[in-house]
């Protein structure tokens, strides 16, 4: 049990001891800003004393009393009643040996207790390149599997396909007409077409395949298929190289195919009604601020309930949690679906919808605007080329999922401390190069008893704060806080690099219990930047 656990636990047992129950889960430690203040601080006591009739510092007192860990050097009381905790100094580099000794595995935690989790993201639909508003989707949705699995839950990564519906006849009819236009054959484009430069290389590539053999087509259907099939594989190749993989495609024409849909109109029944020839699901019985069509007066069915279809049949296999990922103009969508989940038997709680906000590109100070079906879309594939992965990695999950993104171009191609990306990057290098100087002159110690200075005790306290980043950016769905970390743990190295001379030939010991701190942050600094899909070069 790491240490801020066993304290977690400790305090629980204490109120316990006074006849005060409470979840785990709402004792919280935070690390402090200044050493003065200790190493971690509990608003435990201000939290529950109104509930329990008592006095924040009083009830502080009483928490103390009875707490007794080995790990602890002594507690302070402080303000209206924080409490502040000191950690013996050898508890606190006992987490550069964990990092050593489980260099593999670590930071290993149980957040998730193996909970069977389905992660949807991106399923955007295979009308053409990803835009950046799913390629923000992307990032969120990758490094939150990331995270998550570090946190333990058992998580698998689906792409749902948007392969029936108004916008696949859209892409079919737009890729039919650049066909007949790639021949020389007069057809308009349709009014809701695609204008995209990928449809018309989708159409320069039809034509080299089948030559002039489906001209005399009556339907659509193949220019469907080949739509969806060149679109899905441009997306696939894109998200590769983004280093976004999913572990499932699911297919919403497998789901109407299946007879899915019907079967969930059965079931919906109860919770039904008719009305000018349209089915309505009751929805506002769970706080919609209207009931919503699901089956139109014409009998065709409404964007909603083969969604609804979709995620019973998630629920069906298997999964404990679902989460999913939509853009924040879907923010009504939310409570419909939980509605709709709740009427067939599951618990709405189990469905987490996150909203991932759009974003908007800046270059010499102006933004530049993106339009998907004018032809002048930036697309992922061009951002990335323009700026690099990491770049963009980085920055799509600087912020919190629900906060507008300003992506500012020369800032990510800027190499110096301006920019978080090389920052972090150049922190590990940093380090890297330590490591390779050392090399055949010291080794890694396996003891930090002389490491006293400032600069060494922060850059542990750092290192083990990654747990608790982990922790929580699982529990809030936002990556944004492993970011937030990685700038804090690099910032702290460039401190520790500064103030302390690691390699120090006057003094061997010393400098072996300093490569150990070097060897942990750097593995700390690359799992961190992992998480969230950033590369750690060794080389700047």
């Amino acid at each position: 049990m790491e240490i801020q656990e066993k304290i977690k636990q400790s305090i629980k047992d204490s109120l316990s001891h006074i006849g005060i129950e409470i979840e785990l889960d709402e004792i919280e430690l935070t690390p402090t800003k200044h050493a003065s203040y200790g190493d971690l601080a509990s608003n435990i006591a201000m939290k529950i004393a109104k509930r329990y009739a008592k006095v924040p510092r009083e009830l502080a007192a009483e928490i103390i009393a009875n707490v007794s860990l080995d790990e602890i050097e002594r507690f302070e009381i402080a303000g209206p009643g924080f409490i502040n905790i000191f950690l013996k100094k050898d508890n606190i580099f006992a987490i550069v040996n964990e990092v050593l000794t489980h260099e593999e595995t670590f930071p290993e935690l149980n957040v998730g207790k193996k909970v069977k989790t389905l992660l949807e993201y991106v399923s955007a639909n295979p009308t053409g390149a990803l835009h950046l508003g799913h390629a923000r989707g992307a990032a969120v949705g990758d490094s939150l599997s990331r995270i998550m699995k570090q946190a333990g839950y058992d998580v698998t990564r689906e792409y749902y396909v948007n392969d029936a519906g108004n916008q696949v006849n859209n892409l079919a009819k737009s890729l039919k007409a650049r066909y007949y236009q790639a021949l020389g054959k007069d057809m308009e484009m349709p009014e809701n077409g695609y204008y995209g430069k990928d449809i018309i290389a989708f159409a320069n590539e039809l034509v080299k395949e089948v030559g002039s053999s489906h001209l005399e087509d009556e339907d659509d259907e193949f220019f469907r298929l080949k739509g969806i099939e060149m679109a899905l594989e441009g997306i696939k190749r894109d998200l590769r190289e983004f280093r976004v993989e999913f572990d499932v495609f699911s297919s919403e024409k497998s789901i109407r195919d299946q007879g899915k849909v019907e079967e969930v109109v059965k079931e919906l029944k109860p919770y039904c009604y008719e009305k000018d020839g349209a089915v309505y699901l009751n929805t506002t019985k769970d706080g919609d601020d209207k009931d919503r069509v699901i089956v139109k007066s014409d009998g065709s069915y409404t964007y909603l309930l083969p969604d609804i279809a979709y995620h019973k049949d998630k629920f069906d296999r298997g999964y404990e949690l679902l989460i999913d990922f939509f853009g924040a103009d879907h923010h009504g969508y939310i409570t419909r679906l939980k509605s709709s989940m709740k009427s067939l038997g599951y618990n709405p709680d189990n469905l987490k919808v996150d909203l991932v906000q759009m974003v908007r590109l800046f270059k010499d100070g102006q933004e530049f605007k993106m339009s998907k079906r004018t032809g002048n879309a930036v697309s992922l594939k061009e951002l990335c080329e323009e700026v690099g992965v990491d770049a963009v990695r980085f920055f799509f999950v600087s912020r919190a999922n629900s906060q507008h993104l300003d992506f500012n171009l020369d800032l990510a191609k800027e190499m110096s401390n301006s920019n978080p990306v090389y920052y972090a990057q150049y922190a590990h290098a940093r380090l890297s190069t330590v490591l390779k100087m050392a090399e055949g002159r010291y080794e890694v110690s396996t003891s930090t008893a002389l490491l006293k200075e400032k600069a060494e005790v922060e850059l542990a306290k750092k290192i083990a704060e990654i747990k608790g980043a982990i922790r929580e950016s699982a529990l809030t769905l936002n990556p944004c806080k492993i970011t937030i970390y990685v700038r804090e743990l690099a910032a702290q190295i460039n401190e520790f690099y500064t103030a302390c001379h690691i390699l120090d030939a006057s003094n061997h010991e010393l400098t072996c219990q300093r490569l150990a701190l070097v060897k942990a942050a750097k593995i700390t600094l690359q799992k961190a930047l992992n998480l969230i899909g950033v590369s750690a070069p060794d080389h700047m």
